[in-house]
């Protein structure tokens, strides 16, 4: 049984995240930015060592393809993730899924072999969406789902424009994105959450992604003194963001579903410890794996603004983003879990927490996710950890999918 370079990959992954670091050592790659094309650039290198053609397409996702000889014309089995970070991050979000699909193509290269359709490994643009939203706004674009120049022209928490930036790190690319439509698109990534952990299972086949809905709320009340306004008076928009926060902890915490709810930002206006705030803007992410449920806590969320509404103040909200739960290709599902039981490790089925580029690119083809492991369940934290032994054994996974999805399963294994 064939295996990929666990060395290699170990020391690919140290590598790139060494990039990006600032004085105190934290690790911040956001979309388009300098370190981004440091990230960017070690990347490309490593393709172009790999011998793959490398593309890039108009939204800066970055693409290396293995065409082998007979197999021009066929739609490729793309592998994928990205490598733009959140701030102060750690080493494996996102960038596992990328090298150790650069890996799966290396070593499936050097066995001699050739596959039935030509391989891809593909670093999506600004994944986290950090800098830039919305986030997974590189796959979106390539599933057709943003139209590339309203991408383009986003404006970053900076002031920057998307499609500037990357004309400026040099990789504003010439293909169309899109160009390249999978026949099936595979993603490895650390879990970023604790069943795997907590269960002792070192693989899950992710069979399906919740949903998510992003909101802005802003709540208008009037600015007095906090000192000289009674209580029964007063039109306190601070007062009504915390009830909104306590209403969707307290459904989410009481509900029969996996509902779960945050409200992430809060800003108060004018922000004085002895002024009434006039206005609260908070954000609110609700999440659940079954569409129907989150649009019954959406609803819930709706008329509960309309009873503050009712009581003084003024309610604004506006959607900014919405995305349904996502079902995976059962077969490459049943793949991840034949591949696991080959090697001898236990695997089970989960649903993804977090967003994924897998989640557009199931619009245009079967898709399906790898797990492994993290610590603590922790992620986007420079505390972020998968132990060595396991980042290898989910790229072997990743290997033995690929390898049988190309038609090099019974040869590769053999």
């Amino acid at each position: 049984m064939i295996a990929i370079d666990a060395q290699r990959l170990l020391g690919r992954i140290r590598e790139l995240g060494a990039v990006g670091r600032d004085a105190e050592g934290r690790l911040t790659r956001l979309a388009a930015s300098d370190t981004d094309k440091l990230g960017r650039d070690l990347f490309v290198g490593w393709l172009r060592q790999a011998g793959l053609d490398v593309a890039v397409d108009r939204i800066g996702n970055i693409f290396g393809i293995w065409q082998g000889a007979d197999n021009n014309g066929q739609a490729p089995v793309l592998i994928g993730s990205h490598i733009d970070t959140v701030i102060d991050a750690g080493i494996y979000d996102g960038c596992y899924g990328v090298l150790a699909g650069l890996e799966v193509i290396e070593t499936l290269k050097s066995s001699g072999l050739s596959p039935s359709r030509p391989l891809a490994v593909a670093a999506f643009t600004n994944e986290e969406g950090v800098r830039f939203s919305p986030d997974m706004m590189g796959s979106l674009v390539h599933a057709g789902g943003v139209d590339v120049e309203a991408a383009l022209a986003a404006v970053g928490t900076d002031g920057g424009t998307l499609g500037q930036e990357l004309a400026r790190i040099g990789y504003a690319g010439d293909r169309e994105p899109g160009f390249l439509k999978p026949h099936i698109y595979v993603e490895l990534h650390i879990e970023q959450g604790p069943v795997l952990e907590r269960e002792g299972i070192p693989i899950g086949a992710v069979e399906s992604l919740q949903g998510i809905s992003w909101q802005r709320i802003t709540i208008d009340g009037v600015a007095n003194h906090a000192g000289t306004t009674p209580m029964s008076m007063r039109s306190d928009a601070g007062y009504a963001a915390a009830r909104v926060v306590t209403f969707l902890h307290d459904r989410a915490a009481a509900s029969n579903s996996p509902t779960v709810a945050t409200v992430g930002t809060m800003r108060l206006e004018p922000n004085a410890i002895n002024v009434i705030p006039s206005r609260a803007v908070l954000t609110v992410d609700l999440r659940d794996p079954d569409e129907q449920h989150l649009q019954a806590e959406e609803a819930a969320l709706a008329a509960f603004l309309e009873r503050l509404a009712d009581e003084g103040i003024t309610v604004t909200v506006e959607r900014l983003a919405r995305f349904e739960p996502v079902i995976f290709d059962g077969r490459v599902v049943e793949l991840i879990e034949a591949a696991a039981s080959k090697r001898g490790l236990v695997s089970r089925r989960m649903t993804s927490g977090a967003g994924h580029d897998a989640q557009m690119i199931a619009r245009i083809a079967p898709a399906a996710m790898i797990f492994v492991p993290s610590a603590g369940g922790i992620s986007h934290s420079p505390r972020e950890h998968t132990e060595d032994a396991e980042l290898v054994a989910g790229a072997n996974i990743l290997l033995d999918v690929v390898a049988d999805l190309a038609g090099m399963g019974e040869r590769g294994n053999g």
